[in-house]
């Protein structure tokens, strides 16, 4: 098996590198503790009386996670290794470090390792006193049917999810409110993914799974996770009409409503992709009767270099539209 090639100096450095240049890149935006090197703080978000909220998962996903934390959006992040959960104590520094004597709100993507240690990480800041609550990322449509939903996977639509739940922290919300932003946000938020390559870890520099050339894998996770079904390699269109066909039976949204969009690079797959993908989004939603309200589109949630993409539809009311709609200003993400 081939191996690829990255600009990095040790696969077992590459995250700690990596960080230790996003802060040198961003140091009005960006801190880290003394003493706490996975513990990135938003250098203007954290304040007396707000609810902290800390995000957090393994590396490879960049922007996700370090990418959202700033003024308006997340205080705070925990970061793992490689497609790897933070331990408890990065995201038990995140909190303490951010905290405004509010509580904390706990927000990740539904997967084992990470729901063991951030919980880990609850219990140990209601030992100081400071309350700590959870919401889990489920968007992944294809990841479980809509009636397991707390099983599904939390991928690309963490940047909506996430978005929503940063701007009612900001607006100083208390904890049960910006938990319950966050629910709702999550539960009107969609994705699906197609896989066209595998990635490769900085450690291995080996593609991670076979999928051999003219080959696509629907449904696919950010780690590299099996899809629904694989089969041969299908035209844009094509693609986006069997995503959009599952997010629209399953979000039901009557004419009339809006949403926002959300066309997602895994890594490799570059913005003239993207771009033709969301054309034919755009044509489905309008033939839905769909308002568009909001359409991101580029590199937002990856998997290293997984060539690929997701489709995330949000499906907005009132109060979620005012809610991506605040501003916010991070490292890799500003609106």
């Amino acid at each position: 098996m081939s191996v690829t090639q990255k600009l990095i100096n040790d696969g077992n450095a590459a995250v700690d590198e990596m960080l230790a240049g996003i802060i040198a890149a961003h140091p009005d935006h960006l801190w880290r503790p003394e003493n706490a090197p996975r513990a990135v703080i938003a250098r203007h978000g954290p304040r007396p009386g707000k609810v902290a909220l800390v995000i957090g998962g393994g590396s490879g996903h960049e922007p996700t996670f370090l990418g959202y934390v700033g003024k308006g959006l997340a205080d705070a992040a925990a970061i793992g290794n490689v497609f790897a959960s933070p331990p408890p104590q990065p995201a038990v520094d995140a909190a303490m470090a951010a905290s405004g004597d509010a509580g904390v709100l706990f927000m990740y993507g539904n997967y084992a390792g990470d729901v063991m240690n951030f919980d880990m990480a609850a219990e140990l800041l209601e030992m100081e006193g400071i309350e700590a609550r959870t919401v889990l990322t489920t968007d992944d449509i294809a990841s479980a049917p809509r009636d397991q939903r707390q099983k599904r996977r939390g991928v690309g639509g963490n940047v909506f999810i996430f978005k929503a739940a940063g701007a009612a922290a900001d607006m100083m919300m208390p904890l049960d409110e910006v938990e319950r932003v966050a629910r709702r946000a999550n539960d009107r938020t969609f994705t699906m993914g197609v896989a066209l390559s595998s990635c490769s870890l900085p450690q291995t520099r080996k593609p991670s799974f076979d999928l051999p050339v003219g080959e696509m894998e629907i449904g696919m996770g950010i780690h590299g996770e099996p899809g629904v079904r694989r089969g041969p390699l299908r035209s844009a269109n094509d693609v986006a009409d069997e995503i959009m066909d599952a997010i629209l039976a399953e979000m039901k949204a009557p004419a009339g409503d809006r949403v926002a969009v959300l066309v997602n690079s895994l890594g490799a797959t570059p913005l003239m992709e993207l771009y033709i993908l969301n054309a034919r989004i755009a044509e489905r939603l309008k033939a839905a009767g769909l308002v568009v309200h909001k359409t991101l589109v580029g590199p937002y949630c990856t998997s290293l270099d997984m060539a690929g993409a997701s489709i995330t539809i949000m499906h907005l009311d009132d109060e979620l539209q005012r809610m991506i709609d605040h501003p916010c200003d991070c490292a890799m993400f500003r609106s």
